[in-house]
């Protein structure tokens, strides 16, 4: 089973785009101790330069570093951010919301653990799904199928959570468009 991770970038800085539009400058925290940082920044540079945003690279592989990672953001002046898909970074919803709301900074994450733990959005794979369809894999399995038959299945069900009370205290309105998009609108 495998699931979107980069390739999601697009639609992620389109959804910042419209709820934070005067943010031309938005930062992307990556852990450089992931090997597919290079490739995920790639994608999130190439997908920047067609709505005209800049990206401003900020790394963390540990939780002092993402205290360091959020005050460049905030000398740079960036103005939203978005978390890339790794295993550290997506094991700190928590911290990186408390992060972001003392800073004031709108950020764009990967599950929907994010806007639950307080954060802005998130926009990612369901993972729901995903463990359900690991499930039938499992029936079948047990059924007798051989796993070698079986073919990698990608997760293509991805949602988007929206949390309006941390909009509130970021001063921000989601767009209704956004709204009516959104899988869960957290109040």
């Amino acid at each position: 089973m495998t699931v979107l991770t980069n390739t999601l970038a697009p639609k992620q800085l389109q959804l910042l785009r419209e709820v934070v539009p005067t943010a031309t400058l938005i930062g992307f925290l990556a852990n450089p101790m992931n090997p597919i940082t290079e490739t995920d920044l790639r994608e999130v540079k190439s997908a920047a330069s067609a709505t005209r945003q800049q990206i401003l690279v900020v790394n963390a592989r540990n939780d002092g570093e993402l205290e360091t990672a959020f005050t460049a953001l905030v000398q740079q002046h960036a103005g939203a951010l978005l978390v890339m898909s790794d295993p550290f970074l997506l094991s700190r919803p928590q911290k990186i919301a408390a992060l972001a709301a003392r800073n004031a900074l709108p950020v764009m994450h990967q599950f929907r653990e994010f806007p639950a733990a307080g954060g802005l959005m998130s926009y990612g794979t369901d993972i729901a799904d995903g463990y359900r369809q690991l499930g039938i894999y499992a029936g079948k399995i047990l059924k007798g199928t051989k796993p070698a038959d079986l073919p990698v299945q990608q997760s293509v069900k991805v949602e988007l959570v929206v949390n309006v009370k941390t909009a509130n205290a970021l001063g921000i309105t989601f767009p209704e468009a956004i709204l009516q998009r959104a899988d869960e609108v957290i109040e």
